[in-house]
């Protein structure tokens, strides 16, 4: 009986535990969604063509893809602050 309730016990804990990471990764998930479409407002179409063009050929998406992070949020942050400002 000990061992069934030390068990149910380290169970809700990490059911606690799943839930907040679930909670917290459905927020990340709701900001990226939010940047991609800023991105994309942003890009030009030259930079969407050339995404398009880099999906269709095969690349792997993860590292055009982090190509496209980097190179991307430093543009439209810079671009977005310089006009509001």
């Amino acid at each position: 009986d000990l061992v069934k309730s030390h068990l149910m016990y380290a169970v809700r804990e990490e059911v606690e535990v799943l839930k907040e990471q679930i909670k917290e990764l459905i927020e990340k998930n709701s900001q990226l969604e939010q940047e991609n479409t800023l991105l994309k407002t942003l890009a030009s179409p030259e930079q969407l063509a050339q995404f398009q063009a880099q999906l269709q050929t095969g690349s792997p998406p993860s590292s055009s893809q982090s190509q496209g992070t980097t190179q991307q949020p430093a543009q439209p942050a810079s671009q977005g602050s310089g006009p509001s400002a």
